[in-house]
């Protein structure tokens, strides 16, 4: 039977991947450091800190006396995620690049190079999750030296790897891994399954990795940062001026660049307005973006969406939604929003609708609906469709109560 040895661990030069890879060198295993470059700096004008997330990364692995590399998937991030991300703005869709980022560029690209390039048995990543194989003793806190056993082999047990959440509800990231394909799953770890963000940040300290732990939390667009997004998009699509719409009367209530550096919930930058209005629709044939007055109005909220093809980390739908094309679960859209308790129909080209216990706000195309059962994170579908709003379902009942009473009105009463 083939055991565990040699693990490549993905290195952002982060605290999270820094951690990663020294529970992997306490626990014994052959640890190589890999640092990823997705984005070329050279592309765009904004600030790129690639160059010194790879230093501190290789700062770690020289710490730790492991191997270091660097690959570069620019070329890939832009034809396989970035690309795609301009086409969805480009439809009026809102996309997720981390979503996509973790499916095309970690855990396919960089899964294929750690197994068949490095050599490895297993590849790791800082994420907070956790999968049905981990032994619960491997990544314990306590520093102590685990048994030689526990080295053993995960490839040959044919039963799906499912996906749980991590210890730290907090820093639970199976939103961003919900796309990842069942082969790179079997042969992922995740060291800091177990642990709090807390934790993390203290073996960092105890291990000297002050320079990773002075920085930020990443945050905006995954592998470019943070920035003005308007400005940013601007550089890769035409600005396509259109109008302001009130969803209540028609009245025209400013313009904006293009209905691509809006997303739906977002406030409305609307010169010469005293209240603030909010992004409600688009239509991106006439170019009209939708805005309504508070940020809780009645056209923000939806219980329902379609998703396209979902995938499900297990590749198969859930027995019981299997049995009888419907399932009930949680479902969110965000990273870290409340989950929301939902009724799942399987339809037959393998898309599905969801029904939420309760209207969710500014639900959006292109977003993916991320569905757990328990701690158990089932898969993603990104969404392709949405259901009527509050506001359109409310002005429907008011046509149809008008409509009764003009026909009371017109219908003589009979001679008595």
């Amino acid at each position: 039977m083939a055991l565990i040895k040699h693990v490549v661990c993905a290195m952002s030069g982060g605290v999270d991947s820094s951690v990663a890879a020294l529970l992997l060198k306490r626990r014994g295993y052959n640890v190589t450091g890999v640092f990823m470059k997705n984005w070329d700096s050279l592309d765009e004008k904004g600030v790129c800190t690639t160059e010194k997330d790879c230093e501190d990364a290789y700062r770690v692995c020289q710490s730790l006396d492991v191997p270091f590399h660097q690959v570069s998937y620019v070329k890939e991030y832009w034809h396989e995620v970035f690309s795609n991300l301009l086409k969805e703005y480009e439809r009026g869709r809102t996309p997720n690049p981390d979503i996509l980022c973790n499916k095309h560029i970690k855990f396919n690209h960089f899964h294929k190079y750690a197994i068949d390039t490095l050599g490895a048995d297993a590849m790791a990543t800082g994420h907070y999750a956790r999968t049905s194989q981990e032994d619960d003793e491997v990544f314990e806190q306590a520093h102590t030296a685990p048994p030689t056993t526990l080295f053993r082999d995960r490839f040959e047990i044919r039963n799906p790897v499912k996906l749980y959440k991590g210890a730290d509800l907090l820093k639970d990231q199976t939103f961003f891994l919900s796309q990842i394909p069942q082969q790179a799953l079997r042969q992922t770890m995740f060291p800091l399954a177990g642990l709090t963000k807390e934790f993390v940040k203290k073996m960092a300290a105890e291990a000297g990795f002050h320079h990773v732990l002075k920085k930020k939390e990443s945050m905006g667009i995954c592998f470019i940062g943070e920035r003005n997004f308007e400005n940013f998009i601007l550089e890769y699509l035409d600005p396509k001026p259109g109008n302001f719409v009130s969803i209540e009367d028609g009245t025209i209530m400013g313009t904006h660049k293009g209905w691509f550096t809006l997303t739906l919930g977002q406030r409305a930058r609307i010169g010469g307005q005293r209240d603030a209005w909010f992004v409600v629709d688009k239509d991106i044939v006439t170019g009209d973006v939708f805005v309504a007055p508070t940020t809780n109005h009645p056209a923000l909220f939806r219980d329902t969406v379609r998703t396209e093809r979902f995938h499900w980390v297990t590749e198969d739908p859930p027995p019981e939604l299997a049995r009888t094309q419907m399932m009930d679960c949680h479902f969110r859209f965000i990273h870290q929003m409340p989950l929301v308790a939902c009724t799942v129909t399987l339809n037959m080209d393998g898309s599905v609708w969801i029904l939420l216990s309760q209207p969710v706000r500014a639900l959006t195309p292109g977003q993916f609906a991320v569905l757990y059962k328990g701690d158990e994170c089932l898969g993603s579908g990104k969404i392709t469709q949405l259901g009527p709003s509050e506001f359109t379902l409310q002005k429907g009942r008011e046509r149809m109560v008008a409509a009764f009473q003009r026909k009371e009105q017109s219908t003589p009463e009979p001679d008595s």
